[in-house]
Parts: C-alpha cells; sequence; structure tokens
C-alpha cells in the first residue's frame, strides 16, 4: 500500500505521513479508524518492533502497549495519559520511558512483570544469573527497557471511558497469564497482540505461558464483537473477517502441526525430552540465542503432557517417550 494513503474500514484515502523511523528512511505509515490511530512499525511491525495503537477520547489520550516505533511517532504519542498493556514482554514496554506521568494498567497476571526485572525474570523463568545478566543490559540497550513500579493492575472485563470511547479488556491468556484482547468501542478496533498471525504461529515458551489456555484464547477470539482487528506484529491491520478467521485458522493449525511432529520423531523410535530439545520444535537447528533451549523446552513439555494425558505417549522410567 503507498505510504501516503491508508484504509478507513476497507476504504483508502489520504493519510499525514510522520516523523520516519530510527535509522531508516521509510516513513512511520498511519491508519485511522474514528478516534483510533494504527503507527504501523517497520515490515507492519516485525519483531523487534510492533504496531502502535493510539485512541483520541475526548477525556483521555491512550495507548495500547508502547512498541519501538512509539519513540519515533512525536507529540501525539508523547500526550498519551494512558497506557493499557495487554501484556509484558521487552518489545510492548519500549515507549513507557517516554510517559513517566501516564498510568500504566496491566492485566493482574502479568502486573508483576511490569512492575519489576525481578517480575520479569520470574515470568521469562529465568535462572542463570550470567543470562540475566546480559538479558538486562540487551533490553536496556534495544528496547530503552524501565519498569513501572507504579504500574495498576486490571481483571478480565474491566473498561476505561475515555469520552466518545471505551476499552474493554478481554483476558485471552497462554502467550503469557495475562494476556489481554483490548477492543476499541464504538469504533470496534481490536487490538490482538501477541495472537499475531504470524507464521512463525503461537508462543508459549515462557514460564508464565500456558497451551490449553492458549487453545481456549483462540477459539474465543473470533466471539469478540470486533470489526478491524490489529496484530502487534507482521501481519498489522485486517478489515475483513473472513481473512482474519482465515489467518487466525493458519495460526492455530501450528499447535498441531507441532503436536504431530512429536509424535512423528517418536514413531520413528523412543527419545526422551533432552533429545526432542535437540531435534528443535520452533526454531531452527543451529539457532542458539540465549531463550532457545529454556523455550524449547518448556513448548515440547507441554505438548507431552497433553499427549500423556490423552495417552498418545507414553514415558517410561527412563524417561524415554514413545507412542502410546
Amino acid at each position: 500500500m503507498p505510504s501516503n494513503e491508508k484504509f478507513r474500514y476497507g476504504r483508502i484515502y489520504n493519510v499525514i505521513v510522520p516523523a520516519s523511523h530510527a535509522g531508516s528512511s521509510a516513513p512511520i505509515q498511519r491508519l485511522d479508524f474514528g478516534r483510533v490511530s494504527v503507527f504501523m512499525g517497520e515490515k507492519s511491525g516485525k519483531y523487534p518492533n510492533g504496531n502502535q495503537v493510539l485512541i483520541r477520547g475526548t477525556d483521555t489520550r491512550a495507548a495500547f502497549d508502547t512498541p519501538i516505533v512509539s519513540n519515533y511517532i512525536g507529540p501525539e504519542f508523547d500526550a498519551t495519559d494512558l497506557v493499557v498493556m495487554g501484556h509484558v514482554h521487552e518489545d510492548h514496554m519500549a515507549g513507557l520511558h517516554r510517559l513517566p506521568d501516564a498510568s500504566v494498567f496491566v492485566h493482574e497476571g502479568d502486573v508483576e512483570a511490569a512492575r519489576s526485572w525481578s517480575g520479569m525474570v520470574a515470568a521469562f523463568g529465568m535462572t542463570d544469573e550470567a543470562v540475566i545478566a546480559r538479558t538486562l543490559s540487551k533490553f536496556q540497550r534495544e528496547f530503552f527497557y524501565a519498569p513501572r513500579p507504579d504500574a495498576l493492575s486490571y481483571e478480565d472485563g474491566m473498561t476505561w471511558n475515555l469520552g466518545q470511547s471505551t476499552v474493554r479488556a478481554f483476558h485471552l491468556p497462554g502467550h503469557t497469564a495475562g494476556h489481554s484482547v483490548l477492543l476499541v468501542e464504538p469504533e470496534g478496533v481490536a487490538f490482538t497482540g501477541d495472537i499475531d498471525l504470524t507464521g512463525f504461529g503461537p508462543y508459549y515458551g515462557d514460564a508464565c505461558s500456558n497451551l490449553g489456555d492458549f487453545r481456549r484464547s483462540l477459539q474465543r477470539l473470533p466471539d469478540i464483537p470486533a470489526k478491524v482487528w490489529v496484530t502487534s506484529h507482521h501481519r498489522g491491520v485486517y478489515t475483513d473477517r473472513n481473512q482474519f478467521l482465515r489467518d487466525l485458522a493458519a495460526f492455530a493449525a501450528k499447535l498441531d502441526e507441532r503436536e504431530q511432529r512429536i509424535l512423528t520423531w517418536l514413531g520413528e523410535s523412543p527419545k526422551t525430552l533432552e533429545q526432542m530439545v535437540e531435534r528443535r520444535l520452533l526454531y531452527p537447528q543451529g539457532f542458539t540465542a540465549a531463550w532457545v533451549t529454556d523455550a524449547e523446552t518448556r513448548t515440547i513439555s507441554r505438548h507431552l503432557a497433553e499427549l500423556l494425558s490423552s495417552g498418545r505417549v507414553q514415558v517410561d522410567a527412563e524417561g524415554f517417550y514413545r507412542c502410546g
């Protein structure tokens, strides 16, 4: 889509293009839906960036999360009074340092991760002190990371009246314990966060993640009364419900695809968890980022727990898994 045009409920119209991203000549693409604006991160918000949602209420100016792109929007972002976090990860906190006086709300399942570094470490499940120190340095350097000890908690169903627009939280956990979808009414814009419909598929490799919750959240998402869906990463904005549902189905299918890969491995020969982690379910072999082994271990373990519960897999006293 040309940089001087955008969609409004499926129609193209002219836009004002704000400042460019740091280190890039590409302008920030902006899409408006009534009082809601979406500022697209580079490559439609592909990690490490994200897509920024701003709401211009008559009483309150609000933001959903604060990805890297928020640092380059300018006064319109910096005037934010209220931040509602869909969930807590480093890439969603990258603009909070610009809003020291804004009220920050985080679902009760994630709020401790927002309030302190120790809370973030616990949510990730990191235990190696050297990895923890390197990760903190990386987050401070690349994501302007700063905790928000003043963060307030919210529950499923909480609403914020902004004046002519209202925000409603739908708790859809799995990615994190507190992951929520945020709906702006009456505009009907839903921020789906890291239910991002990317080709990578769902991520549930943190200590606070939950595979069963993620399955249930994916089933619930279509029931949210939205007509526009904004993902944190890569896919961007959907105004076509049928396309949204097709991509959601493909995203959810990754769960069964991963399960089938594990069954295929075990069909070849019995394997330990460690051997399956070496095979890699999520990431390519040879990819050795600090979090990979832990994420693979948790992800595979969660699938194995489901398979054991259904009797499709058995495990012996030596820790070898085999098809049941």
